[in-house]
């Protein structure tokens, strides 16, 4: 299949996991989450300082990495792709004097929370990134916790790296000139997606697949520079460890909530993926991309076009 086929199929409909997939998971509860998340709602690996460090703080620092990265103070448009219960939203504008910030989401109960804050600044829609149309093209754009689900499990490898072209092709064509992408995910380390735990694909992250750092450098080669890359698996165990020793202390208040059913799982996918990032099966990347001024569109198979 050419890599102009595949970019048409990939345009036509998503590759990633459907808006039922993302429910599942994401709108059991935002009370329950409430429960051990941290007091912005962040749900990704944190950036952890010392060992004195609090759950709220190291969320904030990586929130603030990710927004200092794509120099995001002062800046007049940001795009947040999958912006969660909007912690990265008010950050942006409360922290970091954004004027304006867009917010994608394919979960309802986000979008209700998002909205509940009654903060007319924050611009949050309920639509993913295949949908989305800007108003005017954005100085930066920051996707955390998101990219996990942008390629459906069980795709050929060549479908999957089209889905992931596609990401960055929008990025790249609704960026500014100068503009800067910051990317936070889940990838697969010393895994292969037929050792993945078939409870987390079946149970916790349906229609989901992580990516590898190859496939993300292969995906954005010639649309956009690397300027930075780093693992940081171990923040992430720290992270998965707190908010399983939050969730076991608010037990109490979780069952009545969702159940106990439901609290056991939550409790099995935590205690996983603790292990997953302490043995290096799992990775964290932080990477930043600068956008290619000058691009040259190879990619495995031809080219996409100019």
């Amino acid at each position: 299949m050419s890599c102009d086929a595949l970019g048409t199929l990939a345009r036509s409909a998503s590759l990633g996991a459907t808006i039922g997939a993302i429910s599942h998971h994401y709108d059991v509860a935002t009370d329950f989450y409430r429960l051990w998340l941290d007091n912005s709602l962040t749900y990704s690996g944190a950036l952890w300082k010392d060992a004195h460090d609090s759950l709220e703080s190291a969320q904030a620092r990586k929130l603030d990495f990710h927004i200092t990265q794509v120099g995001g103070r002062n800046l007049k448009r940001v795009l947040d792709v999958g912006c969660g219960w909007g912690s990265l939203l008010t950050r942006l504008v409360d922290v970091h004097n954004v004027r304006h910030v867009v917010g994608l989401t394919l979960s309802q109960a986000q979008a209700d929370w998002i909205a509940g804050l009654s903060r007319p600044e924050l611009d949050c829609r309920l639509e993913g990134w295949l949908d989305h149309k800007p108003d005017a093209p954005y100085d930066a754009i920051i996707s955390i916790g998101a990219f996990e689900h942008f390629a459906r499990a069980g795709l050929e490898p060549s479908l999957k790296l089209a889905s992931y072209r596609e990401f960055f092709q929008r990025c790249y064509d609704w960026l500014n000139p100068s503009g800067r992408l910051a990317l936070q995910t889940i990838a697969y380390g010393n895994l292969s997606r037929a050792d993945l735990n078939r409870f987390i694909a079946a149970d916790i992250f349906p229609e989901s697949d992580l990516p590898t750092l190859a496939e993300i450098a292969i995906a954005s080669q010639g649309l956009f520079e690397i300027t930075s890359h780093r693992n940081d698996r171990e923040h992430y165990e720290r992270t998965t460890r707190e908010w399983l020793r939050r969730l076991r202390a608010n037990r109490h208040l979780a069952v009545p909530l969702v159940g106990d059913l439901v609290f056991e799982r939550y409790a099995k996918y935590l205690s996983l993926f603790t292990i997953g990032f302490h043995t290096g099966r799992m990775h964290l990347l932080r990477i930043t991309f600068q956008r290619n001024n000058s691009p040259h569109f190879w990619f495995p198979g031809g080219k996409l076009g100019v």
